[in-house]
């Protein structure tokens, strides 16, 4: 028995996340067009049809543009809190009352052999929540889209075999670019995006000797790049005497299935 993941997409234009086990196959958000998410899959040589469940952050278009279309295609179940459902309702299109299902914050639902908990998050959304997956003693953290990271977050993911971590922007381009002022007080605060910085600064209070992996997520297409997130939270962890394998994401490529060994 094993986890094993892929980043499908990640970034401001869509992101998707998809985790299995032997037994069961998960969805976290469908941020991409219903096309798009399709190739997404056959990338990975997975089908959406066999998926168990459609897990939702929030209602941010990059999270669920295309999650209505995938679930009808498919009839998959999806598993929101009862405030991101109302923010999302307009937006996804009619679903079948059997494909609605409540998951709240601070709580652990199990799919099969794979128990999840959702932990809330400080973002400009109605009720945005991620989380974490555990399997046979292995744990995977999926943390983005959260201004700052709390004493309570860190304690709910810390000790992580693989971290899905958001480094969103190198707050020196984020200042000179080209957002407008509120823009960029929105990204800098407290319910906005996690800087690389406060990504490598989080990371060293969480990761242990369990944690091989960690993905750097949710990059800003205008205010990152992937060169950049890495050496500033490579440098973080080592000037801690942190070594450990950083890996990018992207917005259109998904990446390689890992294996959680």
């Amino acid at each position: 028995m094993a986890l094993r993941f892929s980043v499908l997409a990640s970034g401001s234009t869509g992101n998707a996340f998809y985790i299995e086990s032997d037994k069961e196959k998960l969805l976290v958000d469908a941020g991409l067009s219903g096309k798009q998410m399709d190739k997404l899959f056959s990338d990975v040589h997975v089908s959406p049809s066999d998926l168990s469940g459609i897990l939702v952050t929030h209602e941010h278009s990059d999270h669920i543009k295309g999650l209505g279309i995938l679930a009808r295609k498919y009839n998959l179940p999806i598993y929101a809190n009862e405030k991101t459902w109302k923010a999302m309702e307009g937006s996804i299109g009619k679903l079948s009352l059997d494909q609605k299902f409540i998951f709240n914050r601070e709580e652990v639902k199990t799919f099969g052999d794979i128990d999840v908990e959702s932990f809330g998050v400080s973002h400009d959304a109605a009720e945005p929540m991620f989380y974490v997956f555990r399997n046979n003693g292995k744990k995977v953290a999926l943390v983005t889209d959260l201004g700052y990271v709390s004493e309570r977050i860190k304690k709910t993911v810390e000790g992580a075999d693989s971290y899905i971590f958001e480094a969103n922007h190198d707050v020196g381009m984020l200042r000179m670019g080209r957002y407008p002022w509120s823009v960029k007080r929105r990204i800098l605060g407290d319910s906005g995006h996690v800087s690389n910085e406060d990504c490598g600064l989080a990371l060293t209070d969480i990761i242990d000797n369990n944690t091989k992996r960690i993905y750097l997520a949710h990059l800003s297409k205008d205010n990152n790049m992937k060169d950049l997130a890495r050496m500033s939270v490579g440098n973080i962890l080592e000037e801690r005497g942190i070594k450990i394998d950083l890996h990018d994401t992207d917005p259109a490529v998904p990446t390689p299935m890992f294996e959680v060994g």
